[in-house]
């Protein structure tokens, strides 16, 4: 895979690369990152990448040559890499053509789910943006994705770009030492994940559960199943109406909200 993000300060992203999960993907040859100042592609002579809104009003827009000449330079130093991408845009038809990811508190909430797609792609690019927007042929000529990893504002997109490529680079095959760890994590089967133990057995008085220790893998199984349904109805009850659960879960499901409600008296 192949992340670029188009910022205003790649220097943000040098830490973020070259460490932990990311750094090792991208040693071991998994993935390529790079972050590339968008201001470098401006026309004016002070390189100016933002300017005063038509019609009015507080704030700068970012313009849009910049972007779309830093977008394009990213596709012909693909496409002379053999990547077949076509250097000219718009061009939403072509089939080989990166997602373009704006980051945008406007946008579609990122998830797991989303992760997982993007996890598919060979070229991911994301634009982060500041000061009040972007102008919006940005959007209709370029994006093909408007992203935010939440209901609130931050100071530019480089934040959510970074959790968007960690959450999706570490869904590669390779990236992880354990393969089933991304598989089972909360949110990738639609319930919270359970509860884990290490050594040792006993700690200040709070102890493993038994089952854990019992070798009964099966046993063990469903009781880590449980555990999720139990945590997710403490926590995050709603994700429990998206799923379509097994009899077994259901009647797990009412034993554990009986617990609850016996919990509560």
């Amino acid at each position: 895979m192949r992340i670029d993000v188009l910022t205003l300060f790649p220097e943000m992203f040098d830490g973020v690369f070259g460490a932990s999960i990311l750094g090792k993907a991208r040693d071991k040859g998994i993935v390529e990152l790079s972050a590339v100042n968008f201001r470098q592609y401006s026309t004016s002579k002070h390189g100016q990448v933002d300017d005063t809104p038509y019609g009015g009003g507080g704030g700068m827009v970012l313009k849009p040559e910049p972007i779309f000449a830093a977008v394009e330079d990213l596709l012909r130093g693909r496409e002379n890499e053999g990547g077949g991408i076509a250097a000219e845009l718009p061009a939403n038809e072509s089939p080989s053509r990166p997602r373009i990811v704006l980051l945008c508190p406007q946008g579609e909430t990122f998830t797991q789910k989303k992760a997982e797609e993007f996890a598919k792609e060979d070229h991911l690019i994301f634009i982060c943006g500041h000061y009040e927007g972007y102008d919006e042929r940005i959007r209709d000529g370029l994006v093909t994705d408007e992203i935010s990893i939440g209901d609130y504002v931050l100071t530019g997109g480089e934040l959510p770009a970074m959790v968007m490529i960690d959450s999706t680079v570490r869904l590669l095959p390779g990236v992880l030492g354990n393969e089933n760890s991304a598989v089972t994590d909360s949110f990738s089967t639609g319930l919270l994940e359970y509860p884990h133990y290490t050594r040792p057995t006993e700690f200040r008085g709070m102890k493993v559960p038994d089952i854990l220790l019992s070798g009964h893998h099966a046993n063990i199984e469903a009781w880590r199943r449980r555990e999720s349904l139990r945590r997710t109805l403490q926590r995050r009850p709603e994700l429990l109406e998206r799923l379509t659960l097994t009899k077994q879960e259901l009647k797990w499901l009412e034993e554990l909200k009986r617990e609850e409600a016996a919990a509560d008296e």
